[in-house]
C-alpha cells in the first residue's frame, strides 16, 4: 500500500507540473484553434477599476487608462470606491474629463460586491476590468477588444509583464514561475480556453457577464468560467500588456498567494458545477490547471512518508527518500548560504516548496477566514501573480 501510495502521488505531481504543461503545449503547437480578431472592431467600451484606499495610485491609473489608444467617443472609466477614506474618491472627482465617473460606496463590501453594481450601471457592449496597481501599454484596451471580433471569444485575458530594476533572489523564482504559468494559459488558449484570466487586465463580452457571489474572491476566474459554462471561448491576448513589480520577499508573496489559493477552494464550494462535465465545457484544463494544484502538496506529503517508510527495507526506496530530503533543504541552503541564492536550482526550489506551502496555508484561510473577499487594512491591491 505504501509503494501504491508513493508512485500514485509521485503520478499526480509530474501530470500536474510537467505532463499536463507537456501535452497542453504539444496540442496547441499541432492543432491550435485561432481567434478571428479584426483590429477594426470598436464597440463601446467601460474601463471598470475597483479600488479601496489607494490615493497614492489612482491619479496614475486614471492616466493609464485615459492614455488608450482607443476612439475617445467610445471609452469610459468607471472608479468603483469600496468605501475608501483617505482621500482617494476627491482626487477622482477632480479629474476634468467627462468620461470618467466616480462611483462610491459608503462602506467597505468586497470587490465582487462592487465589481456587481458598477457593472449593472454599464451599458456599453465590452467591459475591461483592470486593477488599480497595473500601468498599462498604450495598446491594451485595443488588443483585447479585437479578439471580441470573434463571435465565440466570451473573455480575453491580458498578460501580465514583471519589470524590476533589481529583483531579489525570490523574486527571480516568482517570475520564473509566471513565465511558466503564461506558457500553459496561452497554450490552453490556442487549443481552446484558459480556466482564469490575469486579474491585473481582462476584457469580455458584457451580454455574458453574470453577477459573481458577494463573497467571492477571485473574480478573475468565477467571471471567465461563467463565461466557459456558456459555451465561449476564454482566449490569451499577448499584446495586451499591464507592467507590475514582482514580490521581492515570501512574505509579500505569502499573504497574496494564501488568499488566492483560499479563492480556488472557495471557487470550488461556490460553483460546484465546474466539476460536472456536462456543465463545464473545459474540465479536463479546470481540474487539471486549477484542481491538481490544491492536491499538489498533499501528494508531496504522502510521497515523503511513504518513502520513508520504504525506505527502511529498500535502498531504492532510501535513494529517492534522500533526494527528496536533499530538494527540501534547497531553501534552507540557500539563506545559509549567500553564495548559492542566485542558483536557479534553489531559486525554483525555494518558489516551488514556497508556493505548495501557501496551498496548505489557503485552505486554512479559507476554512477560518469568512471576510478573506474584503480588502485588508491599507492599499488594496496586491500584486496579481500567477494563480494556482
Amino acid at each position: 500500500m505504501a509503494a501504491w501510495l508513493f508512485w500514485a502521488s509521485v503520478a499526480l505531481l509530474v501530470y500536474t507540473y510537467f505532463g499536463y504543461p507537456a501535452l497542453v503545449g504539444l496540442w496547441a503547437r499541432l492543432a491550435p484553434h485561432p481567434v478571428a480578431a479584426s483590429p477594426d472592431y470598436l464597440p463601446r467600451v467601460a474601463i471598470i477599476v475597483v479600488a479601496r484606499n489607494e490615493v497614492q495610485r489612482i491619479q496614475a491609473k486614471i492616466e493609464t487608462c485615459l492614455a488608450q489608444d482607443y476612439p475617445p467617443e467610445r471609452l469610459r472609466l468607471f472608479i468603483a470606491s469600496d468605501g475608501s477614506t483617505d482621500g482617494m474618491e476627491r482626487v477622482v472627482h477632480a479629474c476634468s474629463d467627462p468620461r470618467v465617473s466616480l462611483i462610491a460606496f459608503p462602506a467597505p463590501r468586497g470587490k465582487a460586491s462592487c465589481l456587481n453594481d458598477a457593472i449593472a450601471l454599464c451599458d456599453e457592449d465590452v467591459l475591461v476590468l483592470t486593477d488599480v496597481r497595473q500601468r498599462l501599454h498604450p495598446e491594451a484596451v485595443r488588443q483585447l477588444v479585437g479578439n471580441l471580433a470573434d463571435p465565440q471569444v466570451g473573455a480575453v485575458s491580458g498578460e501580465l509583464v514583471f519589470v524590476s530594476d533589481d529583483p531579489t533572489p525570490f523574486a527571480s523564482g516568482v517570475g520564473a514561475y509566471w513565465r511558466y504559468e503564461k506558457f500553459i494559459r496561452r497554450s490552453q488558449a490556442a487549443i481552446h480556453s484558459s480556466p482564469g484570466v490575469t486579474g491585473a487586465l481582462y476584457a469580455l463580452r458584457r451580454s455574458c457577464f453574470k453577477p459573481i457571489a458577494p463573497c467571492t474572491i477571485l473574480d478573475d476566474v468565477a467571471i471567465p468560467m461563467l463565461v466557459a459554462m456558456q459555451g465561449k471561448r476564454i482566449v490569451f491576448e499577448s499584446r495586451a500588456i499591464a507592467y507590475d513589480a514582482p514580490s521581492a520577499q515570501a512574505r509579500q508573496e505569502r499573504r497574496r498567494k494564501v488568499r488566492t489559493l483560499a479563492g480556488n477552494f472557495q471557487l470550488l464550494k461556490l460553483y460546484p458545477q465546474l466539476l460536472l462535465p456536462w456543465r463545464n465545457p473545459i474540465i479536463v484544463q479546470f481540474i487539471s490547471h486549477k484542481v491538481l494544484r490544491l492536491l499538489a502538496p498533499w501528494a508531496m506529503i504522502v510521497a515523503l512518508g511513504c518513502s520513508a517508510l520504504l525506505a527502511a527495507h529498500s535502498i531504492f526506496y532510501g535513494l529517492l527518500f534522500g533526494a527528496q530530503l536533499g530538494f527540501y533543504a534547497l531553501p534552507m541552503l540557500g539563506k545559509l548560504m549567500p553564495s548559492l541564492r542566485n542558483r536557479s536550482t534553489v531559486k525554483l526550489a525555494t518558489t516551488f516548496i514556497a508556493l505548495n506551502a501557501y496551498a496548505i496555508l489557503g485552505l486554512l484561510e479559507f476554512l477560518t477566514n469568512r471576510n478573506a473577499h474584503l480588502w485588508r487594512t491599507g492599499p488594496a491591491a496586491a500584486p496579481e501573480q500567477p494563480s494556482a
